[in-house]
């Protein structure tokens, strides 16, 4: 009958004692609940910054899958949650950035072009008054051969 229950033996040592329970036994990974919790944080503070957001998010749920089965799943949960809102936030702050610089960009051809043609109308020269007004027989003898 004593069997079934939980037994704590101890063990005796250069006269000291250790107790073992089931519980020491089992791995504790509350370090990787409390680093997925913090670098869920950052990742949600630092979102519009993307390049130190998306990889803190990612070891964010890559610690809180670890951490999940710990003693600190709560914090697990946390970090799970912010870095998966961090990572949204931050790709959509990315596309709006795309978004709004492709149409920077062709509000600035339009603007170019605008600038293309009046520069090419400032320096428009009629070519043909300008030779009309040149006499090439000065140059030229009666066979029509360039001559100095």
């Amino acid at each position: 009958m004593e069997e079934n229950k939980e037994v704590v033996e101890i063990k005796k040592m250069d006269n000291t004692e250790k107790t073992e329970t089931p519980q020491t036994k089992r791995e504790d990974k509350k370090g990787f609940s409390i680093a997925s919790m913090v670098l869920g944080i950052i990742s949600l503070v630092f979102c519009f910054v993307w390049i130190i957001s998306i990889p803190c998010a990612i070891l964010a749920i890559i610690f809180g899958i670890l951490g999940i089965k710990s003693t600190g799943k709560g914090m697990s949960i946390a970090g799970l949650v912010t870095s998966g809102i961090g990572i949204i936030i931050s790709f959509v702050i990315f596309a709006l950035l795309i978004v709004v610089g492709m149409s920077a960009g062709l509000h600035t051809l339009e603007s170019f072009d605008d600038i293309y043609n009046s520069y090419y109308d400032d320096y428009d020269y009629d070519y043909d008054s300008y030779y009309d007004s040149y006499d090439f027989d000065d140059y030229y003898d009666s066979s029509n051969s360039l001559t100095f």
